[in-house]
């Protein structure tokens, strides 16, 4: 199935729907909810979701996994998706909270095949066959560290969401703390306990995860990391492959497509 809205075959007794998307560039996919589990797969481009509690950068060939009931509003920049819709009794191992994933060859090759599948697919058919497979192989999808997580004090989260529009890794806390007007202890306090990561733990992953998007358009290490403030692209390098496991080389631009 292709650019239908996921509510005209919702009610189908089939434990997974597939639907491809194509999305005009910076488009915004308003808040929105599912009753379903969503595998989101960017296809081509890269994908900001937001929910309540964190923001998730998905770059081209990699998934998130969406609990359903979950409110989140996604981002587009150049995609064009393919999303898995399951029954939640078909998944239990389904995770609570967003998870980004990679994706393997094999279930790749399974999402964009079940796209091309009728919905109301024969069971014991080849189709069901290949849904079944989809649902083996979703267990053993390797989690990425593709989250930023979000506070939910108020004024913190205000200046999280700001800092997510224009990061830069020298951003002191102290200017936190005076607009904040606490100490920095305070401050390290906040942030621990509303995100689970210290403030330059934090401020780190929310500057590599925001590059990936401008990893994808082919802008070059060397600019990207004087954007983000480093002192030179080999500091930007080591601290993206600290926190991916892999050199920006691996997430830029990708000749990978969906059918």
């Amino acid at each position: 199935m292709r650019n239908i809205p996921v509510t005209e075959v919702d009610d189908l007794d089939r434990a997974v729907l597939a639907v491809g998307t194509d999305y005009p560039h910076d488009h915004l996919l308003v808040w929105h909810e599912h009753r379903r589990c969503q595998v989101l797969y960017a296809a081509t481009g890269v994908m900001r979701v937001e929910t309540a509690d964190g923001t998730w950068t998905i770059p081209t060939a990699r998934a998130v996994l969406i609990p359903p009931m979950t409110g989140h509003q996604v981002t587009m920049a150049g995609v064009s998706t393919r999303s898995l819709y399951i029954e939640p009794a078909a998944v239990p191992w389904f995770p609570a909270r967003c998870r980004a994933v990679d994706v393997s060859a094999l279930l790749r090759a399974l999402i964009l095949e079940a796209v091309e599948m009728e919905p109301r697919y024969p069971e014991h058919s080849r189709d069901a066959a290949v849904a079944a497979l989809i649902l083996h192989e979703l267990r053993n999808l390797t989690p990425l560290p593709l989250d930023v997580p979000m506070p939910s004090d108020p004024r913190l989260r205000r200046l999280c969401e700001a800092f997510l529009q224009k990061p830069d890794i020298h951003d002191p806390p102290a200017r936190w703390c005076a607009t904040l007007n606490v100490s920095e202890r305070t401050l390290a306090r906040l942030f621990r306990r509303g995100t689970g990561l210290s403030f330059s733990q934090w401020r780190q992953r929310a500057c590599i995860l925001h590059s990936l998007q401008h990893l994808t358009t082919g802008m070059p290490v060397t600019r990207l990391a004087a954007l983000l403030g480093y002192d030179n692209p080999a500091a930007y390098t080591a601290a993206f492959k600290k926190l991916l496991g892999r050199p920006p080389t691996a997430y830029g631009s990708s000749d990978i497509s969906g059918r």
